[in-house]
């Protein structure tokens, strides 16, 4: 069990401990990813190696977040976009041919660069400021590298299987903000009705928004059994990542 999440309960044990123990599972392993809004893809990723080297045949894969408690309600520019999700995935090894039509993850892309700290961050931490402190975003700066930074990273994905944009049923993007995901659509020059858009109903929900816009899709239709999806984030530190996969 991975659980994605940059609101923990706790300082530790992780919160994948806590939720092995309320589902009853007692066997194999169970810990957190932080890569903030990145988190989910980051754990996906992880999930798939994990399945891929042998080791584990099935993995339940979570990003939840409270971002309510890391929210300074006096900041205007951040307290209104942000919000609390949960959403799941389970990835099952199977014996697969090996092209672009195997269901699964197709190819995953993780990318993280530290220099960009200070546009969006939490002021606060155990070993830092012995508080959890607020999160502090210089949101212009923020949406100049997610457009780039995004569409370069869904570029990589299919550039990895020989495959286009044209090809993609379900664009599902981290719901950080409309403009953002408006212009990464812009930039692959896909049909904005084969993209998935919830942050009118959830909020940036940062690791669960993924998972959450997936759900929504499923539930709704939309996303069928053999559907090709890219998911793709880029949260705090900056981290941001890709994957393709074949629902």
């Amino acid at each position: 069990m991975l659980v994605a999440t940059a609101t923990p309960d706790e300082t530790f044990p992780a919160t994948a401990t806590t939720i092995q123990h309320k589902l009853g599972i007692t066997g194999g392993f169970a810990f957190d990813v932080q890569a903030v809004c990145t988190g989910f893809i980051y754990a996906l990723a992880t999930a798939d190696n994990f399945i891929k080297a042998g080791q584990v045949n099935r993995a339940l894969v979570i990003g939840a977040e409270t971002f309510s408690r890391i929210l300074d309600w006096e900041d205007r520019t951040t307290c209104v976009l942000f919000a609390d999700g949960a959403g799941a995935l389970v990835l099952e090894a199977s014996e697969e041919e090996g092209t672009n039509q195997d269901r699964g993850i197709l190819t995953s892309h993780l990318h993280a660069d530290g220099r960009h700290h200070d546009l969006l961050y939490v002021d606060g931490g155990p070993s830092s400021s012995q508080t959890t402190g607020y999160l502090r975003m210089e949101g212009r700066e923020v949406f100049k590298h997610a457009v780039t930074n995004l569409a370069n990273v869904v570029g990589e994905a299919l550039d990895a299987t020989g495959l286009n944009a044209d090809d993609i049923d379900w664009l599902i993007p981290h719901q950080a903000n409309k403009r953002i995901i408006d212009g990464t659509g812009r930039k692959l020059k896909m049909d904005p009705a084969k993209v998935v858009v919830t942050v009118d109903k959830h909020g940036n929900t940062s690791a669960a928004s993924v998972p959450l816009a997936l759900d929504e899709a499923v539930r709704d239709g939309r996303v069928t059994k053999g559907d090709l999806l890219l998911l793709e984030a880029m949260g705090g530190g900056f981290t941001w990542g890709s994957a393709l996969v074949r629902f």
